[in-house]
């Protein structure tokens, strides 16, 4: 950008429009604007021509300082004039905040500082108040704040943000005499010797700003400014560097010995790649959008640079990327700790981070190897590493056994070591105290945490290497594989140290009876390894079975844990998606497990597998179904026998029990005489004793029609009580007023007696995910008025059906390409057909499903309603209008035909976004099922 032209040209509209202080005005916001205009698009133009974000940056800062020198001497010669300036009027306008460090991103604010001699400068004032407003009018978001030296060194002195803010000043224009006592009295009498209270607050505010965008920085929908290892952590190591060393130069980070030249040669690639990611996104949406959300990670992978490879999609390979490059800027912050420690440039560790630790004197360790100091253990002889490998992994075992952190320079060293553990595969020294961590009784997965971070577990596990960063591009998953299977591993450690009674009694319970705890922890390692290659299960099976025989395992060891890893999926499926009571569920539910050692461990790892997904996925509805799960199969394992007459025999058993206690009232009797067993078997005792309470209600009422429901205990749900006079389209009617009314079906249980009285029980969460109505009772007031309605004329309302039109999907759902998947099963259940199906989810998805099943005359024995993220996972229990399973292929030729069209993308008619649209056609191509 020439700035001399501009001026030129702000100088020669000065002068054509003398005397029309407006029309003046006007033509300079046009020649401002236009200058400022052609710089941004310069820069998006080199950007997208290859260039790095950091020079983008850079050049959008140069750009802002032109525009802004620019405005300033017109206003100062033509608008604001001084004839005869004293020394009050003077103004020094100054760059804060990333503009401050000559780095500004495409929608990033304007922060500007002016710096006045005297605190009641009139000329002064007129001069920031014309500039302010001549920048509004050009569309920019500016901070600013005008403020006397002494105003600002009080205010930085009591605000440890504005203290930042001026680190960071940089001269603009204006008085540049004024700047450099602005600089010379914030070192002198604010920086210097405070050094302590500034790295205290800034690694307390680092912490505080991890706890509001997720703890974690493998979130698959990143902030890539304020998130865990993004750019602002870059800038606090920068800010640090500078308010001790007082260098804007990273260059001389080296000099100071602050970083290694490697630790820099990251600290630069880091920056480059987040800010080239900041800028694209910036351009792309068009604001200072700062989150890598799904719908825009395709976009972003094109614009990076990626494209797919084999079974790797774009979309992943960018953001594994990603997630190696903030696991380089952790690093690095655990580097600059340390330093900070040796240089003693810090406070107590209740102001600090948990980075610092009070410092002890050291203590001998048994171990000559290692040394402790300060709490933490460290290497006694790091030239000597090298040569002995196994104290790569020794250092971490015996930080779990002593609970000490680990230095961060052992880290460092470990990390630099990292390639060597392709050499310590085949040492058994090292191998043996691998194994010996991971089954460690302590906090294995907090050790595991560092060993992967420092880069050391994946190079000794190959197959856990590949999953390192390694994403899943759909909205079930909250992390990344690696950090996924790491939560998943300290689930385990809290099931079995009883950190988790209140919330999973039966894992808690079952954990000491196991006999093959180290085959456990080592499945849930390699449980995901799979991945991406296949068949999850089968190629993580063989993963597994791989990385036992390096780990030296026995035979026996080694088929359990493959065992585990392929079937790990298999109990939440069958526990979600199948009917329970069917003797032939769990026929061959525990055919397929075979022992109780099997079953305990499979219970144990589904329950911390599925904990470890992300908040929200766990509930306790999943838990139930789980424990019923376990106890019908325990049951048929324990007698020895796993044939269906021996189940039947035994479920029956347990019916006619439960069927005993409950018809004890003759009130009741008639009425729940009349069920089949799968009632008694579909629900627990408490529930029972619910249902005959309301049933009784209903009776002595005298009443043909009767609703209920309750804030079902340990389900995380709404149940809803339906009884009524059975009628054709009764499922579907009152799906579709769950849909009206905002209810997610998650299940549902569909009886007739044999006097023909229809008795439905359904689960119901709000699109949260919470027991719908359960803090709003005026919502089941108003759904039962609806499906009174519904059920006086067999059909919804008008209203009703107005309302289940299909809507567009929000731009996160619509960048997914959800192939509908459609299965029909007549060997899985003993008296019905299964139709399983898979495809995008949607309001009123189920209420249109059902009314297919009405319309090609089919019943609903049972449902089993799942969502997975973006796509819906439901089991539906069939019968014909004669109650036997759906053989005609004819009819299942048409049932599998409509149901695909009820699937197919009809609900993008409306298409999503322009961004979504662009997104789409990349994600459908590189698309996984």
């Amino acid at each position: 950008m020439d700035g001399d032209r501009l001026r030129v040209q702000l100088n020669a509209a000065a002068l054509d429009h003398l005397g029309d202080d407006k029309a003046t005005r006007t033509r300079a916001l046009e020649l401002l604007k236009g200058a400022f205009m052609r710089g941004r698009w310069i820069a998006q133009e080199r950007l997208e021509s290859g260039a790095g974000g950091l020079d983008c940056s850079h050049l959008l800062a140069a750009v802002q300082d032109q525009v802004i020198a620019a405005l300033y001497d017109f206003t100062t010669t033509h608008v604001i004039r001084a004839r005869n300036p004293t020394a009050a009027e003077r103004l020094s306008v100054c760059a804060t905040g990333g503009y401050g460090r000559n780095s500004m991103a495409p929608s990033s604010d304007v922060d500007l500082m002016f710096v006045r001699p005297i605190r009641d400068a009139v000329w002064a004032e007129s001069v920031i108040e014309y500039m302010l407003y001549m920048l509004w009018d050009m569309g920019l978001k500016v901070g600013h704040a005008s403020r006397t030296i002494s105003e600002c060194l009080r205010a930085a002195r009591e605000d440890m943000t504005i203290r930042t803010s001026v680190l960071e000043t940089r001269f603009v224009c204006g008085d540049r005499l004024l700047f450099r006592e602005l600089e010379v009295r914030l070192r002198k009498d604010l920086f210097e010797g405070t050094a302590a209270d500034f790295v205290a607050a800034k690694l307390a505010e680092r912490d505080n700003r991890h706890r509001r965008t997720g703890e974690s920085r493998y979130m698959v929908e990143p902030n890539i400014k304020d998130g865990k290892g993004g750019l602002r952590d870059l800038h606090t190591l920068f800010w640090i560097a500078k308010y001790i060393h007082a260098t804007d130069d990273t260059g001389q980070f080296v000099e100071k010995g602050i970083f290694t030249p490697e630790d820099m040669k990251q600290f630069n690639q880091a920056a480059e790649f987040l800010w080239t990611v900041r800028c694209h996104l910036h351009f792309l949406t068009g604001r200072a959008e700062e989150r890598l959300t799904f719908d825009l990670q395709p976009e972003m992978a094109r614009r990076m640079g990626y494209g797919d490879r084999a079974d790797n999609p774009a979309v992943e390979r960018f953001m594994k990327r990603y997630f190696l490059v903030t696991k380089q800027v952790g690093s690095l912050t655990r580097i600059l700790s340390a330093r900070l420690e040796l240089d003693r440039q810090k406070a107590s560790p209740r102001r600090l981070s948990r980075f610092f630790v009070a410092a002890n004197k050291s203590k001998p360790l048994a171990d000559p190897r290692f040394v402790e100091d300060r709490n933490r253990i460290g290497f006694a002889d790091p030239q000597n590493v090298e040569n002995d490998l196994s104290s790569l992994i020794d250092i971490f075992k015996l930080a779990d056994q002593l609970d000490l952190d680990i230095d961060p320079r052992a880290l460092a060293l470990v990390s630099r070591l990292a390639p060597k553990g392709r050499q310590m595969r085949e040492d058994p020294k090292a191998i043996a105290s691998f194994l010996e961590l991971i089954a460690s009784p302590k906090n294995p997965a907090r050790a595991l945490g560092l060993l992967n971070e420092a880069g050391l577990l994946g190079k000794l596990i190959p197959e856990f290497g590949r999953i390192v960063g390694q994403t899943q591009f759909n909205m079930y998953h909250h992390f990344t594989v690696d950090e996924h299977t790491l939560r998943g591993i300290a689930n385990l450690s809290d099931i079995e140290n009883a950190r988790l009674y209140q919330e999973l009694p039966v894992a808690t319970e079952l954990f000491p009876k196991i006999a093959n705890r180290r085959a456990l922890y080592l499945a849930m390692l390699l449980h995901d390894v799979g991945k991406g290659e296949g068949d999850q299960q089968i190629e993580g099976a063989k993963a597994a079975t791989m990385a036992c025989r390096r780990l030296r395992l026995d035979e026996a060891e080694t088929e359990l844990v493959a065992w585990l890893v392929g079937h790990h999926l298999i109990m939440s499926e069958v526990a979600q998606r199948r009917d329970i009571g069917d003797p032939k569920t769990v026929t061959d539910f525990a055919s397929t497990i075979g022992t109780l050692e099997k079953l305990r461990l499979l219970l144990i790892l589904t329950v911390a597998d599925i904990r470890a997904v992300g908040p929200g996925v766990w509930n306790d509805w999943k838990a139930q179904l789980l424990r019923d799960l376990y106890k019908l199969t325990e049951a048929s394992l324990r007698g020895g026998r796993s044939d269906e007459r021996f189940v039947r025999r035994h479920l029956k058993a347990q019916a006619d029990e439960r069927r005993t206690q409950a018809l004890s009232d003759p009130i009741l009797s008639q009425f729940f005489s009349n069920l089949e067993d799968a009632y008694w078997l579909g629900f627990d005792s408490e529930q029972q004793v619910w249902h005959g309470h309301e049933i009784a209600k209903a009776l002595q009422a005298n009443t043909d029609v009767w609703l209920a429901s309750r804030l079902a205990p340990y389900r995380g749900a709404t149940e809803i009580l339906v009884y009524c006079p059975d009628q054709s389209g009764l499922f579907a009617a009152l799906t579709a007023v769950f849909a009206q009314v905002g209810a997610n079906v998650i299940d549902a249980r569909i009886y007739t007696s044999k006097g023909g009285t229809a008795f439905d029980i359904f689960a119901l969460q709000d699109q949260s995910g919470c027991a719908f109505g359960e803090h709003r009772p005026d919502t089941i007031e108003r759904l039962f008025a609806h499906l009174k309605e519904a059920l006086s004329t067999g059909k919804p309302s008008a209203q009703v059906h107005a309302s289940l039109h299909p809507k567009k999907p929000t731009n996160r759902v619509a960048v997914f390409a959800i192939e509908p998947v459609i299965t029909i099963d007549n060997d899985g259940a003993a008296f019905d057909t299964i139709v399983e199906i898979s495809g995008r989810d949607r309001p009123g998805l189920l209420a249109d499903l059902a009314q297919v099943f009405e319309d090609e005359a089919l019943n609903v024995t049972s449902a089993h309603i799942d969502s997975v993220g973006e796509r819906a996972n439901d089991a539906f229990y069939l019968r014909d209008r004669g109650g036997l399973k759906v053989r005609d292929p004819r009819v299942i030729a048409t049932l599998k035909a409509r149901l695909m069209g009820v699937l197919g993308d009809a609900d993008l008619r409306d298409g999503p976004s322009l961004i979504a649209k662009r997104t789409l056609a990349k994600a459908r191509a590189s698309s996984r099922r």
